[in-house]
């Protein structure tokens, strides 16, 4: 490889670097994703200029097309809800792609006569492996949030046996391609990847899927740098890295926020410890008003506090609701946006959803800061939200979410709870908030019901 060459990838590792970088804050995250995109074209682009004979150019040529269109129709046309389901294919496409290079690289190895090192073999065998578990365990986590299948654990006797025997069957096969590299072992060894990703994600259930998702960004982050070695290149040793290191950072801060374990989430379902989802509606009384009571309240508070949640992203409500808000405030009243670290279907969708409606950051406040707050607030108003204001939580040792650290919505001096319906959040169990004695449920959708609020604040 000649030098410019290597000159290049560094400087578009660099670039990785930085794009990461620019990603931890709103202000540069745009201009981050910018230099991180840019950066990953020149590193595509670049082996049409110093290797000589490419084969198959046609072809490439017209994969990277297809790719590209299909990127541009996701980006117009994939709603804010179905962020999840979307960035879970495209991970799940990546760790495959990298289990069918590394095998394609065994079978040129293996066709050539040549003579690989060991630990080249073991990075082989390590990228088809972990490669095929993100690919059929993303498959299946996007099936579980698109509601292709029930969102539910899907448990059934021997699993545990299954999925051991088939992680030591990997590991034993692994041990013989090293030894003995063939196109069979390798072949078996993907195959016996993709029944692992499966039995993986199976028993995982309700507001957990999204952790794993970040667990397996991870998986494909480490596979793609496994591959970068196999295929002795540094830019792809180095994105690997970054998103291997930071996907397994974040699975570790969303588990965190959940006030759980990756071993509870993965496995603790087999043990009934698990977030369920699917659970029914309650029949128990609960006190509700509508949209000119809820403006009277909002209208006269001084202090007021925003939950969203992931209706608000269903509803497409950020529009009404940041109107609402400004109105607010014009009139005198404080307001910020409580924002959970697991609200939603991925880390950072509010924030990114409540930005398109341009809603100023820094009435973004992390849980952290503003908890101490809601002591104080007038009126809180959810918008959507559910499992991330649940008193069960502290309150309920039985409950699936039992430990999870919440938003004390429950200290304030009235609640506002705005629901399509009585039925139970993701985590499938009853919002015990829904009949404190502070708090009011106000039903419809989120978007129509904003709108009559905003006209009668107006009004008033």
């Amino acid at each position: 490889m000649p030098t410019w060459v290597q000159l290049v990838y560094l400087l578009c590792g660099v670039c990785f670097i930085l794009a990461l970088k620019g990603l931890s804050g709103p202000k540069t995250a745009r201009n981050g994703n910018l230099i991180g995109a840019a950066a990953a074209v020149v590193g595509c682009a670049l082996p049409f200029f110093y290797i000589d004979q490419i084969k198959h150019v046609p072809l490439i040529l017209a994969a990277i097309v297809v790719g590209t269109i299909g990127g541009v129709i996701g980006a117009q046309k994939v709603q804010m809800t179905q962020m999840p389901q979307m960035v879970a294919l495209f991970n799940g496409v990546g760790g495959g792609a990298a289990a069918l290079v590394a095998l394609l690289e065994l079978h040129e190895a293996i066709e050539l006569g040549a003579d690989s090192a060991s630990f080249a073999l073991a990075a082989t065998a390590f990228t088809i492996a972990v490669g095929a578990i993100s690919f059929a365990g993303s498959i299946v986590t996007f099936a579980k949030l698109q509601e292709l299948m029930t969102s539910r654990p899907v448990v059934f006797p021997g699993l545990p046996i299954l999925f051991g025997g088939s992680l030591i069957a990997a590991v034993a096969l692994s041990v013989v391609l090293v030894r003995d590299p063939s196109i069979w072992a390798g072949t078996v060894l993907g195959l016996l990847g993709l029944l692992i990703g499966v039995l993986l994600v199976l028993p995982v259930g309700g507001a957990d899927v999204p952790i794993v998702i970040s667990l397996l960004n991870a998986f494909t982050g480490l596979t793609v740098a496994a591959g970068g070695y196999v295929l002795s290149n540094t830019l792809l040793l180095i994105a690997g890295t970054l998103v291997g290191a930071s996907g397994t950072f974040l699975t570790m801060l969303m588990a965190k926020g959940m006030g759980r374990s990756v071993t509870n989430v993965l496995f603790g379902a087999l043990k009934g410890g698990s977030t369920l989802g699917g659970g029914e509606a309650s029949d128990r009384p609960v006190k509700s008003a509508g949209p000119e009571d809820v403006a009277i309240m909002l209208n006269y508070a001084e202090r007021v506090i925003i939950v969203p949640g992931y209706g608000l992203a269903v509803a497409q409500a950020q529009h009404s609701l940041r109107e609402l808000v400004d109105l607010l405030g014009e009139r005198g009243v404080d307001i910020d946006y409580a924002i959970h670290p697991v609200a939603g279907r991925m880390p950072g969708h509010m924030n990114v959803l409540l930005a398109e409606a341009q809603v100023p950051y820094e009435q973004l406040k992390e849980m952290d800061d503003i908890n101490g707050d809601f002591k104080d607030a007038d009126v809180v108003l959810v918008v959507g939200a559910n499992d991330v204001v649940n008193p069960a939580a502290k309150t309920t040792p039985g409950a699936p979410i039992y430990g999870m650290p919440i938003l004390n919505a429950d200290e304030a001096k009235a609640v506002v709870f705005m629901k399509r319906s009585m039925r139970p959040g993701f985590a499938g169990i009853e919002n015990e908030l829904l009949f404190e004695p502070n708090t009011t449920l106000l039903f419809g959708d989120a978007k129509d019901t904003m709108g009559k609020i905003l006209n009668a604040v107006k009004a008033l």
